[in-house]
C-alpha cells in the first residue's frame, strides 16, 4: 500500500501499481493533475487541497490504518526558502511548509518505508547543509537511509533525466535498483561522481541497449501541424519492444494532437537537422536575445530530436524556445502523448485538462519505469523485513 503526496498526474503511483502496489490516498494542489490522477487511479482517494489543510491523523483514520501499517509513503515536496547563510533554520522557515508536511505524514503514519524524490540540485543548496538537515530529521524518526542520484535512461526510459532518490526503511536498508539498460549522461551536478551508477565497457555487454527516440515514438500516428485529437487509433505496427509494452490493447491512445507553430518558428525549424539546435538557424532568424548568446549556451533550444538518441529532459511546456521539441522526421513539435511516451506512461493513461496543463502534468512527473524499478527494490525490503506475520502484528497493534 502507498500514500502519494504531491502526486501530480501520478507517475510514481503508476510505476508502483505496475510493481504490485495499491495507492490508498493521494494529494496535490493542482486541480487538473488531480483530475488526471483520479481518472487513471479511481481506487485511490484523490484529494485536491493544499497540503497545509490536510491533517495526517484524520487521513490515517479515514483509511482505517493503524500506525505503522502503511507500506510506503512516496512524494517529492518542492523545497523553497533555502537560506545559505542559516540552513540550520531550514525546517523552521515558513516557506518550507511543504517539506514539513511530508515529515508530518511520516511521523503520523510511521510507514515501513518511504521514497523522497527531488532534483539533484537539492544537494548543493546551502553547500549541502540543507540536505544533511533533511537526512538528520528522517534519521531521528528511526529510518535507515540510502541515497543516490538515478539516471532515468538506466531503467528503460528514453530520456535524459536525473532524480535524487532518498529511500528510508524502518527495518533493514533499501538498495537502489541497479541499471538494467546501457546509457550515459552528463552528471554535471554535486554528487555526479559518487552518488550515481557508473557503467563500464563490461556493463555494455550485459545490459539492454538504451531505448531511443525512434523506439519510443516511431509507431505513433504521423501528424501535420493542427492534426490529431484527444483520442486516436494506431495506424502502424509497433517498431520496438518498448512500443509494444506502451500500447493500449484497445487500439487507441489519447492526447495526440500536433500544435501549430508561428511562421517564424516554422522557418527556424526548417534549418534544424536531427540532433541539431539553434546553432543551425541563420543568425538573422534567431530571437534578438539569442542573437547575443554564446554558442556554448542554451544547448537544447530549438533542438530537433535525433532518432538514435535519447530525448532531453521532458519540460513542462512544449516550446522550441526552451528545449528540444521538434520531431526527428516530422516538421512539428511533440504531442502530449509523445512526451508521455518519453516519461513511459502507458498509452491507456489519459491526461485531462487544457493542453497547456497536460504538458505541465507530463513534464512534472517522475518517469513511470524508473518509479517501477524503485518500487521493486522497496518491495524486496518489505518482503525480507516484513513478512506477512510481522505486518499483521503491526497492523493490529
Amino acid at each position: 500500500t502507498t500514500v502519494d503526496l504531491f502526486c501530480g498526474a501520478g507517475g510514481i503511483t503508476e510505476g508502483f501499481r505496475e510493481a504490485g502496489f495499491h495507492c490508498l490516498y493521494a494529494n496535490d494542489v493542482m486541480k487538473e493533475a488531480i483530475e488526471t490522477f483520479s481518472y487513471n487511479h479511481p481506487e485511490a482517494i484523490a484529494d485536491n487541497r493544499p497540503i497545509e489543510e490536510v491533517e495526517p491523523a484524520k487521513i490515517r483514520k479515514r483509511l482505517g490504518l493503524a500506525v505503522g501499517a502503511l507500506d510506503v509513503l512516496v512524494g517529492g515536496p518542492p523545497c523553497q526558502g533555502f537560506s545559505i547563510n542559516a540552513p540550520e533554520r531550514f525546517l523552521d522557515d515558513p516557506r518550507n511548509k511543504l517539506f514539513r508536511h511530508y515529515a508530518k505524514f511520516l511521523t503520523e503514519f510511521r510507514p515501513k518505508t518511504f521514497l523522497f524524490e527531488n532534483v539533484p540540485g537539492l544537494l548543493s543548496f546551502g553547500d549541502g547543509k540543507v540536505f544533511r538537515q533533511i537526512e538528520k530529521e528522517f534519521s531521528k524518526l528511526g529510518y535507515n537511509l540510502s541515497v543516490r542520484i538515478l539516471f532515468a535512461a538506466h531503467y528503460g526510459v528514453p530520456q535524459e533525466r536525473w532524480r535524487l532518490i532518498l529511500l528510508g526503511a524502518r527495518s533493514g536498508e533499501i538498495e537502489h535498483p541497479p541499471p538494467t539498460h546501457w546509457a550515459t549522461g552528463r552528471a554535471n551536478f554535486r554528487g555526479g561522481r559518487d552518488m550515481t551508477f557508473s557503467l563500464t565497457a563490461a556493463d555494455w555487454q550485459r545490459l539492454s541497449p538504451s531505448v531511443v527516440v525512434q523506439d519510443a515514438i516511431g509507431d505513433l500516428p504521423r501528424l501535420e501541424m493542427g492534426e490529431g485529437s484527444e483520442e486516436v487509433g494506431y495506424t502502424a505496427e509497433p517498431r520496438s519492444a518498448f512500443a509494444r509494452m506502451m500500447r493500449n490493447p484497445e487500439g487507441v491512445t489519447f492526447n495526440h494532437y500536433a500544435a501549430k507553430l508561428s511562421k517564424q518558428n516554422i522557418e527556424r525549424m526548417n534549418y534544424v537537422p536531427p540532433g541539431g539546435s539553434w546553432r543551425d538557424i541563420p543568425h538573422e532568424l534567431l530571437p534578438k536575445g539569442m542573437q547575443r548568446a554564446r554558442r556554448s549556451d542554451h544547448t537544447k533550444r530549438y533542438g530537433r530530436l535525433h532518432p538514435e538518441g535519447l530525448s532531453g529532459t521532458v519540460l513542462t511546456k512544449c516550446d522550441p524556445h526552451w528545449g528540444t521539441v521538434f520531431l526527428p522526421d516530422q516538421n512539428r513539435t511533440l504531442t502530449v502523448r509523445e512526451a508521455a511516451r518519453f516519461q513511459t506512461f502507458p498509452d491507456f493513461y489519459k491526461f485531462l485538462g487544457s493542453r497547456v496543463s497536460q504538458y505541465e502534468q507530463v513534464g512534472n512527473a517522475v518517469p513511470v519505469l524508473m518509479a517501477k524499478a524503485i518500487a521493486l527494490s522497496i518491495r524486496d525490503n518489505l518482503t525480507a523485513e516484513w513478512g506477512s506475520e510481522k505486518a499483521t502484528k503491526v497492523a493490529h497493534g
